[in-house]
């Protein structure tokens, strides 16, 4: 081969080697979030009875907090809901009622940018956040009445919490092992561990957490690949658990039966 042509070649695959971590890199948040703000004076349309919190954080920030109560006397508890990548409260409040129905409160909070909360989206700030979150819970139940839940991007949100802070149980669903480990299951020739701002180390939280942990992943998830997820086991101490759910994609798992069989037992306890 020419080697003029090998050396164009060279350039050409370096130039889009390039190109393409760059594009990442500046693009990594409209990737990553797609949030759906909502004005102030919206109001909710869930079928379930609920109490609306708008907690200020700072000048020019504020936590929307929705709290789906539950029918059942006693309450047994309150289920911490961090939610995924997208839109608001509004797209998860189809999962209140398989806690509620329990005798659980289901809190949901909404991240800087979605639904009525405002600020800046900072991996710092959701970990900030979730603390004041809990904070509010205990104010009301006892660390051993609350359960921490985590959906997709918020699993990692959820670890972390569960890491310096008592609960009942924490529970992932469609987790990760972290955000630049994500990225490099569909790209593994980029350094993403330097390239995204976003971290969130599931993995390395889980360490530290001694709540019993029950994650579910599906093996036909095309969002967080079962893969990824797996790297999660071995960290899982006893007591813990990995259910991985057969044709489980990133958005039906909690329709599984044996995801509502795995809860059921868990809640009725």
């Amino acid at each position: 081969m020419n080697k003029k042509l090998v050396l164009r070649w060279g350039r050409a695959i370096i130039l889009i080697y390039a190109l393409g971590g760059i594009a990442v890199y500046y693009l990594q948040d409209y990737i990553l979030l797609h949030p759906e703000p909502l004005p102030k004076d919206h109001k909710y349309n869930f079928e379930q009875t609920y109490r609306e919190l708008n907690v200020p954080y700072t000048t020019n920030s504020s936590m929307n907090i929705i709290q789906f109560t539950t029918t059942r006397t006693p309450v047994k508890g309150v289920v911490l809901y961090f939610h995924g990548n997208s839109h608001n409260i509004s797209e998860y409040n189809h999962a209140a009622p398989m806690f509620t129905k329990h005798g659980y409160e289901v809190w949901m909070l909404d991240y800087p940018g979605f639904g009525k909360s405002t600020g800046n989206f900072t991996e710092q700030r959701l970990y900030d956040w979730a603390l004041t979150f809990y904070k509010l819970a205990r104010a009301r139940f006892p660390a051993d009445s609350i359960i921490i839940y985590g959906r997709s991007l918020g699993s990692g949100v959820a670890a972390q919490l569960a890491s310096i802070r008592d609960c009942r149980s924490l529970i992932l669903e469609t987790p990760y092992y972290s955000i630049p480990s994500l990225f490099s299951s569909f790209a593994p020739i980029y350094p993403f561990e330097n390239i995204m701002t976003l971290k969130l180390r599931t993995g390395e939280y889980l360490k530290e957490v001694d709540a019993p942990v029950l994650i579910f992943h599906g093996d036909d998830d095309n969002l967080i690949p079962l893969r990824n997820a797996r790297k999660l086991k071995p960290l899982l101490k006893p007591g813990s658990e990995f259910v991985e759910v057969e044709n489980g994609g990133h958005n039906d798992l909690t329709v599984a039966p044996a995801v509502v069989a795995k809860l059921d037992s868990l809640l009725r306890q």
